[in-house]
């Protein structure tokens, strides 16, 4: 096993003394004193119901169970469950709680709070002798979660379920009372030091991502000369500008042309789709893109609408004035929700960093203001008021721009890459302890007697909502749920 330097954990685990053959496929060998048990031995199912006034819980992917309250209120979807929730299930603390349909993607785990579920998920209690967090650890490997596939039941992986029969018959190993707290401590421990050491990490990137931004709203707004004369921009968010500088409207040195408003088929092959998934980052992303044939190709290039390296596509619904600079030559085609930005004349890297400015931003909210849609018109793109220095300053402030964003690209790029191994890390160790291929015993009784309860996890995830497992996905409505 790798070894993480920063921050210092215990290195010199080492296995048990004496292994045993589990006959379980998913546990391997465990300590020859381990025993291994069904489901159905450790834990019972409970339908506790006609609890409608307690608080709504969520069982996510990357944290479990967690408050559905706070899970709104960082996420752009409603709150869908039943207006009536007296067939609402019962969780307590310590109860295991998971989500029938995400099981196998591991959308399970123990509860620290009183509240109640969808009907479609299932509650199991642990029974007498059983810590209830060394199972949260154990059921959320990503072992346990190939487990849950393999036993999971539907025609396509969209509707697989992990029904409570069917769980109550994979096995578990059972530990010794003792031995389970000490594991929970020394994992417990591990966990809080590696979540404080990333969220240190990623206030660095957050800080780096506000130096980027600052360097870019300073280069497009006022230039690369410090001395420079200025001028009243006469607009009252912009402030002043260089006096040898234009303020215009995007339509005086740009030409506009808005994609076609027509539901195209996709493809599994043909020409790609640019709608607004891909023009989230600074370049067109096209990973991701959908297809469509040649036909519908050509219907939606028609009129001078076929993106082409050098132009931008701009968002004009639901992510609002995001732009992609277009640095490929295969042939794309735009899809709904988008619009071309153009000009042979412009440097179009520089209205790219003007369009991810402060100042872009500023003014776009003020064109929300008192909308209850996020969305823009063509015409108002058009008269977006756009700072245009002469062409020669233009491609000098890209050329500072572009120096500077690669520097600090590449020193957050290494920050994640250092997440992303201290993520993989805490994943395999925990694996490693809950099965017992590593004796945490005697570093979990070196560690401090007065241990804090685990911290809340506030790291940045990057899972969408719907890989986060919402209840507002399954509301009891489901035809999994019980009667």
């Amino acid at each position: 096993m790798r070894t993480v330097s920063s921050p210092s954990l215990t290195t010199d685990l080492k296995p048990y003394p004496a292994y045993k053959d589990s006959g379980v496929l998913w546990l391997g060998e465990i300590p020859e004193h381990w025993e291994v048990l069904p489901s159905r031995a450790l834990f019972t199912e409970i339908k506790e119901r006609d609890h409608p006034e307690e608080q709504m819980l969520s069982v996510t992917i990357t944290k479990g169970v967690v408050l559905q309250q706070a899970l709104l209120a960082d996420s752009s979807k409603k709150d869908s469950s039943n207006q009536d929730k007296s067939a609402y299930k019962l969780v307590r603390p310590g109860d295991i709680v998971y989500n029938k349909m995400r099981a196998w993607q591991g959308a399970i785990g123990t509860s620290n709070y009183k509240g109640i579920v969808s009907p479609a998920y299932v509650v199991q209690r642990p029974r007498d002798g059983i810590r209830s967090r060394f199972y949260h650890y154990m059921l959320r490997t990503p072992a346990f979660a190939k487990e849950a596939e393999r036993w999971s039941y539907g025609i396509t992986s969209d509707m697989w379920s992990l029904r409570p029969e069917h769980f109550k018959m994979i096995y578990v190993c059972l530990t010794p009372l003792p031995e389970q707290a000490a594991i929970v401590r020394f994992l417990d421990h591990v966990d809080r030091r590696i979540r404080r050491y990333i969220r240190a990490k990623q206030k660095l990137i957050k800080l780096l991502e506000e130096q980027k931004q600052a360097i870019i709203h300073r280069a497009v707004t006022r230039g690369l000369d410090p001395n420079v004369r200025l001028k009243p921009s006469g607009v009252e968010w912009l402030g002043d500008v260089p006096e040898h500088w234009e303020v215009v409207p995007l339509r005086r040195r740009w030409r506009v042309t808005d994609c076609k408003h027509l539901t195209v088929p996709f493809t599994a092959d043909g020409f790609l789709l640019v709608s607004v998934r891909e023009v989230q980052s600074f370049d067109l992303q096209l990973s991701g893109a959908k297809r469509t044939s040649a036909e519908w190709y050509s219907l939606l290039t028609e009129g001078g609408r076929t993106p082409k390296r050098g132009d931008i596509i701009f968002c004009r619904n639901v992510s609002v004035g995001s732009a992609a600079f277009v640095n490929t030559d295969i042939p794309i085609a735009m899809g709904q929700d988008v619009c071309l930005i153009r000009s042979a004349f412009q440097n179009q890297r520089f209205l790219n960093y003007y369009l991810h400015s402060g100042a872009m931003r500023c003014q776009l909210e003020l064109l929300r203001v008192g909308s209850t849609f996020d969305r823009i018109n063509v015409a108002k793109i058009k008269n977006l008021t756009i700072i245009v220095p002469p062409r020669a300053e233009q491609d000098a402030i890209v050329a500072h721009i572009d120096a500077c964003v690669e520097a600090l690209d590449n020193a957050a790029l290494s920050i994640k890459q250092e997440v992303t191994f201290l993520r993989e890390y805490r994943t395999r160790l925990i694996a490693d302890v809950v099965t017992g291929k590593l004796d945490v015993r005697r570093a979990a009784a070196r560690l401090p007697i007065a241990e804090e309860e685990p911290e809340p996890s506030e790291e940045i995830d990057t899972l969408t909502e719907e890989e986060e497992g919402m209840d507002a996905e399954l509301d009891g409505t489901s035809e999994e749920a019980e009667a």
